[in-house]
């Protein structure tokens, strides 16, 4: 019985902000603490910033293909069905790459990064990386999709990894706390490629009516089919920090010859002291 009541998803109450211009650091702090569940910053950094990055993404030579069933390719590490000790080998063969995405460029990231180290610092809560003996995390990966259909990502939450991440990785407590997905973006395709953001934030009950228990990934449409959502319009230049708790996705985008380029990581409270931060 109780695997036919969790196929019912619980409409969970969503609290969104959107703004123009610079991102403020009290506003992360509530995506962190769970007080608001979306944050959508137009124009956040500048397009010769935003085109830079994608023309370094472009000419990368730590450039690959991606194997996790999404077409398209990335620079940088992820987290993702690895173990610890391959993750950490895998950020910090991709550090340099990484690093030369924002190559004498004023770094939308680090400049997050850096900002909120500070405010936490003054709340007594440190800011890190991620690490275990065998390195560390690189601040982003960069993610570009090259596929159509009604999602470019299919509906997904970002906790389940981080749950069944494993012992040996310091990150895994941040999953009985919020899992905050930061995203930014340098470069969009004109239709398209939207953030969609369902009203559901699912438990382990509900991962496993899905079958999706240790990935979050993905979630069918019939599940969802009755639950609320909010899709926020990216533009090159645009924030977008969410919950990664709630069941997202990327809907499809035209072909018309401009990538979606996106920097993720994420980042979360291990402790009351301490936030980390990875990809």
């Amino acid at each position: 019985m109780s695997s036919q009541i969790s196929q019912v998803p619980a409409i969970s109450p969503v609290s969104i902000r959107e703004r123009i211009g610079s991102i403020n650091t009290a506003d992360i702090i509530s995506v962190l603490k769970g007080e608001l569940t979306a944050l959508h910053i137009k124009q956040a950094f500048s397009t010769e910033v935003a085109e830079e990055i994608t023309t370094n993404f472009i000419g990368s030579s730590g450039l690959r293909e991606r194997r996790d069933g999404v077409p398209g390719q990335y620079v940088g590490a992820s987290h993702y069905r690895k173990d610890a000790a391959t993750y950490f080998a895998d950020a910090e063969n991709a550090r340099p790459y990484v690093d030369a995405l924002f190559e004498n460029l004023v770094d939308p990231v680090r400049a997050i990064f850096g900002a909120l180290k500070r405010e936490l610092h003054n709340q007594g809560i440190e800011l890190r990386l991620a690490r275990s003996e065998r390195g560390q995390a690189n601040v982003c990966r960069a993610l570009s999709w090259s596929g159509s259909g009604t999602f470019s990502l299919d509906p997904h939450d970002d906790v389940a990894q981080v749950l069944r991440a494993g012992d040996d990785y310091e990150l895994s407590a941040v999953a009985h706390n919020t899992v905050a997905a930061l995203n930014l973006y340098p470069s969009m395709s004109e239709h398209g490629g939207n953030l969609r953001l369902w009203s559901h934030k699912p438990t382990v009950a509900d991962r496993k009516s899905q079958g999706v228990e240790t990935t979050g990934y993905p979630y069918s449409a019939a599940y969802l089919e009755a639950v609320p959502c909010r899709e926020f319009q990216l533009k090159a230049g645009d924030i977008a920090l969410i919950d990664g708790g709630f069941v997202h996705g990327v809907t499809g985008q035209s072909g018309d010859g401009k990538r979606r380029l996106v920097l993720n990581c994420f980042f979360g409270f291990a402790r009351p002291d301490l936030v980390l931060w990875w990809t």
